[in-house]
């Protein structure tokens, strides 16, 4: 097991941001030079960092070092969530630029869950460091889109790369429509799909080990390309 940091970040809205940076074991013969943000599910529904613990310390077995937080309102973090997630991107941006300096690292691939796919999404141009965007069962449908429509235009419309990862049974979004949305997206846009998976099951501990291998793949390839 990795050793695990806590720290708190200081948005500049004033809110203060519970951290945790998950770093690989002495057992770990590298370390990656690429550093995971993994932004949590929807706080209104009992989001918080805990939930990408499991993820998180297999990303560090495998030589990465990750960042996990409470967003506003979450766990340990001051503030209060907001429906729609528009402040939570302040959030992110300011784990990224902490990130920067106290990791420290010079590159980013930010990995959003559920409801943070899109907030994690909205970021993602914000800072030149991140280099990359993962986004795990990302609700791209109708009535998702009465709270979350105002990110899509941004990760769509950002070039770098990016990956959406969807169960085929996901409630909020179907294939049909996560197609769609990705024939309008500028640069490189992929997707994985999860034969059988709903929404919320694919969030649990049974498909972090899938989740891992498609965002340790999709870094990998960031790595070679560069």
């Amino acid at each position: 097991m990795g050793e695990v940091e806590f720290a708190t970040v200081e948005e500049e809205s004033g809110v203060q941001l519970s951290v945790r940076v998950y770093r690989p074991g002495e057992d770990v013969t590298e370390t990656k030079n690429v550093t995971l943000v993994l932004v949590h599910q929807y706080t209104v529904l009992g989001g918080c960092q805990g939930l990408m613990k499991g993820m998180a310390n297999l990303l560090a077995s495998k030589g990465y070092i990750v960042v996990t937080f409470d967003q506003r309102g979450a766990g340990r973090s001051t503030g209060r969530a907001t429906f729609t997630g528009s402040a939570e991107v302040n959030d992110v941006v300011a784990v990224c630029r902490w990130a920067i300096e106290n990791v420290p690292t010079n590159s980013i691939i930010l990995v959003g869950s559920s409801a943070g796919a899109p907030i994690a999404g909205s970021a993602v141009d914000s800072i030149e460091e991140i280099k990359g965007y993962v986004g795990l069962g990302y609700p791209f449908g109708a009535m998702a889109s009465v709270l979350f429509g105002r990110h899509y235009k941004v990760v769509l419309q950002s070039p770098k790369p990016k990956l959406f990862v969807m169960g085929t049974r996901d409630g909020f979004t179907s294939v049909k429509q996560l197609e769609g949305k990705l024939k309008t997206a500028a640069g490189r846009a992929e997707k994985r799909l999860v034969a059988g998976a709903g929404h919320f099951e694919m969030e649990g501990p049974r498909y972090d080990e899938e989740m891992v291998g498609y965002i340790t793949e999709f870094a990998e390839s960031l790595d070679e390309s560069s």
